[in-house]
């Protein structure tokens, strides 16, 4: 049987969508001028910021999207400000540096809580400490090689990331997912591979009355069914077991699930693979920027893709 093709029927949007995205077109609203300068003191001990949240999350996200050094930031974001003749004053490097690791940010996404949602979840890992591919690939890898590991939850819809977060690469998929889809009311399904084929997950999923759509592993076997999310997953084994993981694949549309893969695809040739900065909780808001840009680029326009009918 030959394989089914697809064809985009909105090239021709899609395209300027592309070139969208790399318009230099800067501007600042008036919220963001008046919110530029923390107005009032905290109420906290200590001397209050001098610069808001706005302001800082403005100057590192342009540092992210044109991947600058923090010296650098200075100088991009005070010449924006002095070519715009704007009556406010550039953050410097350290206060960037110093502020990034508080900075609270949330993915902005228009996709959150939207009704009958397909919840498609996955990680993958950003390099911190390491060569890069060829040298490994001629003399070997050595010991000192640090990741990062992304876990993304995005609309199957939209293909928008609704929700991220960054761990150590040592911790497992399964024990993210609980905290990764809290912010989340309800859903429809939830779908991804078979790391998350646990008790743990069904029951997350459960929880958001949504159906889990998790593969089992090689190794799965049947467990006692003592509540809802085992009954599931014993049902799930038994449906591989009787159609074969092909055929289930097909029916419960797991393939939909590759759209998270072609997220991180996206946010890895947009960003580069590796994180530029050295401490976790700066490397966590950095990767939040990046979930960010690539959110505001897939708003400008995304590929529809069609079946080629007789094939």
């Amino acid at each position: 049987m030959e394989k089914q093709r697809y064809r985009l029927r909105n090239w021709s949007e899609y395209n300027k969508a592309l070139v969208k995205r790399g318009s230099l077109t800067v501007w600042f609203d008036e919220d963001s001028l008046t919110k530029w300068h923390v107005a009032q003191a905290s109420g906290k001990k200590g001397r209050p910021f001098f610069y808001s949240q706005v302001a800082i999350e403005c100057a590192l996200t342009l540092r992210t999207l044109f991947r600058l050094p923090l010296r650098a930031t200075q100088g991009l974001v005070a010449s924006l400000i002095e070519l715009l003749d704007l009556a406010i004053i550039c953050p410097d490097y350290t206060t960037l540096c110093r502020r990034q690791s508080t900075l609270q940010l949330k993915v902005s996404s228009s996709s959150l809580n939207k009704e009958n949602q397909h919840i498609l979840i996955d990680s993958s890992g950003i390099k911190i400490y390491g060569e890069g591919e060829w040298k490994v690939k001629m003399h070997g890898k050595t010991k000192r090689r640090t990741w990062r590991k992304l876990h993304i939850a995005i609309d199957a819809n939209t293909q928008e990331i609704i929700i991220a977060k960054t761990t150590l690469a040592n911790v497992h998929d399964s024990q993210v997912l609980p905290d990764l889809i809290s912010p989340i009311d309800s859903c429809l399904k939830i779908s991804a591979d078979g790391a998350y084929d646990t008790h743990a997950c069904y029951e997350a999923a459960l929880k958001k009355q949504a159906k889990p759509n998790f593969p089992p592993r090689m190794n799965a076997s049947l467990n006692k069914p003592t509540d809802e999310a085992w009954r599931l997953r014993n049902h799930v084994i038994m449906q591989v077991r009787y159609k074969g993981l092909k055929s289930w694949k097909k029916e419960t549309k797991y393939h939909r699930r590759s759209l998270a893969e072609t997220a991180f695809s996206r946010l890895k040739k947009l960003f580069g693979h590796h994180a530029n900065n050295k401490k976790f909780t700066h490397q966590s808001t950095e990767l939040l920027l990046r979930c960010k840009l690539l959110n505001r680029m897939s708003q400008l326009g995304m590929p529809e893709s069609v079946k080629i009918p007789g094939i």
